[in-house]
């Protein structure tokens, strides 16, 4: 299987003084996933968890929502023409009765699964295809009070993800996600060099573990909030959507209209709250200002 990491010798100019080093850099490869033994799309990753990237990527698509509906995910084998393998292409199979829509049958493409769809279309296919609604995913007993977080908790989640990035140490070329429970507990870390794959990783995990829908939980990304992003939220059923940087107007569009709470430049204790702000403790927080 592909590193993770691989070295590369660099030329390094500092002060005006030039040596020569080796450098590690975070590995970047294609990998394609086919869908019972068909083509269905390829995507530029860092090796690693590609079980659970493509799960997540099906669930964002769709196809997966329930861990029976997924039968296996296996390495193709001969993938080279000498017949070695490398490891860079994937096939799940799902169970007999999983109905495929067809826009992901239309769909071959060299892609992520932002791709292909765009405005208004993008939007109606996200609320015609998501399994659970986010007000309604709460997995616990009825009467349970809806999600509330109180804006200092959110604002200690970026050190916290930043602290669990181990690949980023060492290559400053990563990004991340991380899935917390709405009282801030930790609950998954992925890396990678694109921030849907670690999202699509986290939200493939909790499909192989059958925790989907994802309720009561707080999914933070490093860098912006992408409607790819959004999308793929809602899809997994998470309420709470946070990142470092800024969210782009579809994703804000598709959050108001899905109920997705969603938090941009959220960096110390400052942020900004798009969509969902029932769910931020707001009020409070101005009245401790």
């Amino acid at each position: 299987m592909g590193r993770v990491t691989e070295r590369r010798r660099v030329i390094r100019v500092r002060d005006g003084a030039v040596s020569t080093r080796p450098d590690t850099l975070v590995a970047e490869e294609p990998l394609e996933i086919r869908l019972n033994g068909k083509p269905l799309a390829i995507t530029m990753r860092t090796p690693g968890d590609d079980f659970a990237l493509a799960a997540g990527f099906l669930v964002s698509e769709g196809v997966l929502g329930e861990r029976d509906e997924l039968r296996s995910i296996v390495y193709c084998a001969g993938a080279q023409a000498d017949g070695t393998n490398t490891y860079n292409v994937v096939d799940v199979s799902t169970a007999p009765d999983v109905v495929l829509p067809d826009i992901t049958l239309e769909r071959n493409v060299y892609t992520t699964s932002s791709c292909g769809l765009c405005g208004k279309a993008s939007l109606d296919a996200v609320r015609t295809t998501a399994r659970w609604a986010i007000d309604d995913a709460t997995g616990t007993e009825p009467g349970t009070p809806p999600v509330l977080i109180e804006p200092g908790l959110l604002a200690g989640l970026p050190d916290r993800l930043r602290a669990a990035q181990r690949v980023f140490d060492r290559t400053g070329g990563l990004h991340a996600a991380a899935l917390f429970t709405e009282g801030g507990e930790l609950i998954d870390v992925r890396e990678d060099v694109g921030r849907h794959n670690a999202v699509d990783k986290i939200v493939g995990r909790a499909l192989q573990e059958g925790r989907l829908p994802l309720a009561r939980t707080i999914l933070l990304v490093s860098g912006r909030a992408s409607f790819e992003l959004a999308q793929k939220a809602v899809m997994a059923g998470i309420p709470v959507l946070a990142a470092v940087s800024a969210p782009s107007s579809l994703a804000v569009d598709l959050a108001a209209e899905t109920g997705l709470t969603l938090v941009g430049f959220l960096r110390g204790a400052s942020m900004n709250v798009y969509a969902g702000d029932h769910r931020i403790a707001l009020r409070a927080a101005a009245s401790q200002g």
